[in-house]
């Protein structure tokens, strides 16, 4: 390549979202540079949500199988790590090689430089390369997609252990007799629960008072008794003070006592990549946390400068980089919108129960200052629940802003809450009318069904 090179935009981190507006963009007949260090993809299908779904559906099936004897006769279960870490390696990573994602986004246009890139000025980008800096300027602008690294927290002792974070556990090739997770959000518990359902001892420690602290308190106690019920320790409400690793691990606590373990998972959150990446250059903040975007997802205050996914701080979810992936790339293209809006922003935890959500926490609204009304039922003594019998826990709960009788919040814990949470999604983001909701068909026996429930269970909260 050329340097420096000219060309229409450059976008800074490849991951979902970034790949996603580098192709399209390319497609659209813009002349576009895709910078990465790392690989093409991101996080997702590398180190987070496909091989580590890969690895509880296994979990899963496992679980299904130790079911049958209360539904079914019996059976025997032996599990075998062996076959997922083949299937992560070869089905989801290509042993974590991107070139097929490097090919594929040249195919589509675009030109692929590896390395480091920062900004160094309006519409300059310097990437570091193994063969040394290349430079380029973007006419249109720059799109930053720099994503998030696992965030480790300052534990005396800590670092300079053969701790692991979800990158490391995604790898593995044998399985520890014991583990303890750091952390009780949704990678440490969907992590947790599949290690544990191949044999792994496990115990998940959380600061917070309860795991999944950003869920409802209620889905929260369903997922943590039956993490608890398949012999997985739940430590929360108390923080660890220090680590050592002599052999093996072991984790004091700020209670007084210590656990011990072969391994150590660290799932304390992600932190943002933006250090480093010359937002000084700009005239933006660069100590921020996380950057200022419009709805159309321009930087605030920055002209030529995009950002989309987890810096933008809306949701570290994949889904939420492809959605404003498409919205900047509306924008780029000269499109009339329709632009961001974060009403009805859904997420799922993959544990055994899901969860899914989407919009506001009661807590959230009434911090609001809405007028609240909540409905729950318990999945399980729904007519799909009894049916289901083991494996059935969970609950639905609703969120109404009653003023104007809409839906602004529901979580949906049980079998296939991630998909439940659906049809609650379409009901936040178009604001359908509590009573239009009241009227629908809900087919029978279906776990949906219990939402009719729910929103029948609807009343006022003080």
């Amino acid at each position: 390549m050329p340097q420096p090179a000219e060309v229409d935009v450059v976008v800074i981190g490849l991951g979902p979202g970034g790949e996603h507006v580098a192709a399209s963009l390319a497609r659209a007949g813009l002349s576009v540079v895709g910078v990465d260090r790392r690989l093409v993809g991101g996080e997702c299908p590398y180190f987070g949500c496909i091989p580590s779904k890969m690895m509880i559906r296994a979990a899963d099936a496992l679980a299904e199988a130790r079911r049958v004897g209360a539904l079914a006769g019996s059976a025997d279960v032996s599990p075998d790590w062996t076959a997922v870490a083949d299937r992560i390696r070869d089905e989801a990573t290509d042993d974590w090689d991107d070139a097929v994602a490097v090919e594929r986004l040249e195919k589509a246009g675009a030109r692929f430089v590896r390395g480091e890139g920062r900004l160094d000025g309006p519409g300059r980008v310097v990437v570091e390369t193994a063969d040394g800096p290349v430079e380029l300027t973007a006419r249109r602008g720059v799109v930053l997609n720099t994503g998030t690294e696992p965030a480790v927290p300052p534990i005396d002792g800590l670092a300079g252990t053969p701790y692991w974070t979800n990158r490391d556990a995604v790898r593995l090739r044998e399985l520890p007799s014991s583990l303890v997770v750091l952390g009780g959000g949704a990678i440490g518990c969907e992590l947790a629960q599949a290690f544990s359902r191949f044999g792994v001892e496990v115990t998940v420690v959380e600061a917070g008072e309860r795991i999944l602290g950003p869920e409802e308190p209620e889905a929260s106690a369903v997922v943590a008794a039956a993490l608890e019920a398949e012999g997985i320790t739940v430590r929360a409400g108390v923080g660890v003070t220090a680590v050592s690793h002599e052999g093996a691990f072991s984790i004091g606590l700020a209670d007084g006592t210590s656990l011990g373990a072969q391994t150590l998972l660290v799932a304390a959150g992600r932190r943002t990549n933006l250090a480093g990446i010359g937002l000084d250059t700009v005239g933006a903040d660069p100590s921020a946390r996380t950057i200022e975007v419009d709805e159309r997802m321009r930087v605030a205050g920055v002209d030529g400068l995009w950002a989309i996914g987890d810096i933008t701080g809306k949701g570290a979810f994949t889904h939420m980089s492809m959605y404003q992936a498409d919205v900047a790339i509306r924008d780029l293209t000269g499109e009339a919108g329709p632009w961001a809006d974060y009403r009805a922003v859904s997420r799922a935890t993959f544990t055994d129960p899901e969860v899914g959500s989407v919009g506001m926490t009661e807590k959230q609204a009434r911090d609001a200052g809405l007028r609240v009304g909540v409905g729950t039922t318990k999945l399980q003594e729904s007519s799909r629940g009894w049916l289901h019998k083991v494996g059935n826990e969970g609950v639905i709960k609703v969120v109404v802003d009653l003023d104007r009788d809409v839906l602004v919040g529901a979580t949906a814990v049980g079998p296939s809450g991630g998909e439940i949470i659906g049809m609650l999604v379409t009901a936040v983001h178009a604001e359908v009318p509590l009573a239009t909701l009241r009227g629908m068909h809900f087919a029978y026996p279906t776990f949906h069904r219990a939402v009719e429930t729910a929103l029948g269970a609807v009343t006022e909260v003080s």
